[in-house]
């Protein structure tokens, strides 16, 4: 996946793409996934990096949706629950079967979510990861060793998928080329054209080079999460809003706090909403919160009063309570809701079932949705894309088809686990040079050879890409993420081709972010070289 072959191949383009896809989140790159493995020619334009917005700031869980049981929604949880199971088998790399336990402190917690979770386990049928389960007292706290013990009565376990969100993001584009499309980051989309009325393709700018370009294509598709008013406002500029943000934080501590390989499960906080602490990687992430704001932003930071909630709600159910201090990170993801109509502001009854519009002009816009059904949501999208566009295409094949790097060679303990199948590729790069098989910094286990990786293989574009998401570690320690920035910011330079201020650039600019992910600022200490 090389972006300027990419870009090559977009300005040697003589026909129409099939389908054009704007946003690179989860919903443009199923869509642009569905459309390549149906042999349509396929375009993905992202405006930033691919899943730089809310598709890497998930609670990491490939999930039915527990709430939406309890809210009566079961045509989503029935899909989501599928296309969970699904998904573990085409992304055996990333998708692992995670036990949640849910603790019981009164006397019928036990009997009610063991009923409710096991109508859960029904709507997955075969494609179940497990049955719901009562559990004693003494396995509780097996699972959960420092959940408190006070009135605990035992708890119920069920079965969920955790995952990692950014990855499964880069591992879809690379399916994407592979199959013959063609996905390009840092391409912004300036406008629409029409024909006769009808949208027949974008003008973009790429935005490292300034160079515009007129793209003509018979379907475009709107997938751009929070921004899809944008898009459009661009095809029809009195077009009313039809989607309102709401934000959604979580804390990541470490895994003292919650030492066990099971998941925690609050079914009702005393907002009346869900909370979990999920492991990940070697640390724990802890949320949600389900905030309405008024604004979309590429970077949305939490609000006081969400991270003041995480910790009290932890306080509440964990023996050692985590302070402001232990947080090793916090990331806020952005939701794209249907807009509130009159006074409503109940953000969380609202379902999470994806819309498909078509405007006048034929511009699609997918909404809504989440991950776990993000291959429906592409095959879906398509199947209208056909109509629309009057394209020949296969029948959708993407219920069978692996994910690149779908090869569970290696556990989940391991630090290079998300590979997959590249593991020993990568590993190969840091024999082939001394350098490159050094870790970037002593304390933590990822090489330069992930570094060279990602460029040559990934379209990491910069430092933020990298430590973001290729690898997590701004989302894991933004800390330690900032003390592999300048290490991470001269190996890109050398493969990119850049010069020394690129390089300043780069750090600076990553400081500055990071810190948003820093509930204190953090000032590295520089070496000497660095100084100079």
């Amino acid at each position: 996946m090389k972006r300027d072959e990419s870009l090559d191949r977009v300005r040697s383009q003589q026909q129409p793409y099939d389908v054009l896809v704007i946003g690179g989140g989860a919903t443009g790159l199923g869509t642009a996934l569905d459309a390549a493995s149906r042999g349509l020619t396929a375009l993905l334009l992202e405006q930033h990096d691919f899943a730089k917005g809310t598709s890497s700031r998930s609670t990491k869980l490939v999930h039915g949706g527990v709430r939406y049981l309890a809210q009566g929604d079961i045509a989503l949880v029935r899909e989501a629950c599928r296309e969970r199971g699904l998904l573990q088998k085409n992304a055996r790399h990333l998708v692992k079967n995670e036990t949640f336990v849910i603790p019981a402190y009164k006397w019928w917690t036990k009997p009610f979510y063991t009923i409710g979770l096991t109508m859960y386990d029904v709507l997955a049928g075969s494609l179940s990861l497990g049955r719901s389960l009562p559990v004693s007292r003494k396995d509780t706290i097996r699972r959960l060793p420092t959940v408190k013990k006070n009135k605990l009565s035992g708890g119920v376990k069920y079965h969920d998928g955790q995952f990692d969100d950014s990855r499964l993001a880069i591992n879809v584009a690379q399916t994407t080329e592979e199959l013959g499309g063609t996905v390009i980051n840092y391409m912004k989309v300036t406008g629409l054209l029409k024909t006769n009325g009808k949208v027949s393709g974008v003008t973009a700018v790429d935005q490292e080079s300034g160079e515009a370009f007129t793209i003509n294509a018979k379907t475009v598709v709107n997938a751009t999460g929070v921004f899809v008013d944008d898009i459009l406002s661009m095809d029809q500029p009195e077009h009313k809003n039809m989607v309102r943000p709401s934000q959604g934080v979580h804390l990541v501590l470490d895994k003292e706090f919650f030492p066990g390989e099971d998941a925690l499960m609050i079914p009702k906080t005393s907002d009346g909403r869900v909370l979990f602490a999920v492991p990940w990687h070697d640390k724990v992430v802890v949320g949600t919160t389900d905030t309405p704001l008024d604004e979309h932003s590429l970077e949305p930071k939490a609000l006081e009063e969400e991270i003041e909630f995480i910790l009290a709600t932890a306080k509440e159910y964990l023996i050692q309570a985590p302070t402001r201090k232990d947080v090793k990170s916090v990331f806020a993801g952005l939701r794209p809701l249907a807009a509130p109509q009159g006074d409503s502001q109940k953000t969380k009854e609202i379902s999470r079932s994806h819309k498909l519009l078509v405007s006048e002009s034929g511009l699609l816009t997918m909404t809504g949705g989440k991950w776990t059904t993000f291959r429906k949501m592409g095959e879906d999208t398509i199947d209208k894309a056909i109509k629309i566009g009057e394209l020949s295409a296969q029948k959708c094949g993407t219920e069978t088809l692996p994910i690149h790097g779908s090869e569970q060679t290696h556990p989940f303990s391991d630090p290079m686990y998300f590979y997959g199948s590249d593991k020993d590729r990568i590993l190969q790069l840091g024999k082939e040079n001394e350098r490159f098989g050094e870790k970037i910094h002593a304390d933590h286990p990822y090489l330069i050879a992930e570094v060279v990786w990602a460029v040559r293989n990934e379209m990491a574009r910069n430092v933020e890409d990298f430590l973001a998401r290729r690898t997590r570690v701004l989302f894991l320690d933004a800390r330690a993420a900032i003390d592999m920035a300048p290490v991470v910011a001269e190996v890109m330079a050398a493969e990119l081709g850049k010069n020394d201020t690129w390089i300043s650039e780069q750090i600076e600019d990553f400081v500055k972010l990071a810190n948003r992910y820093l509930l204190e600022e953090y000032k590295p200490v520089l070496t000497e070289k660095e100084h100079n």
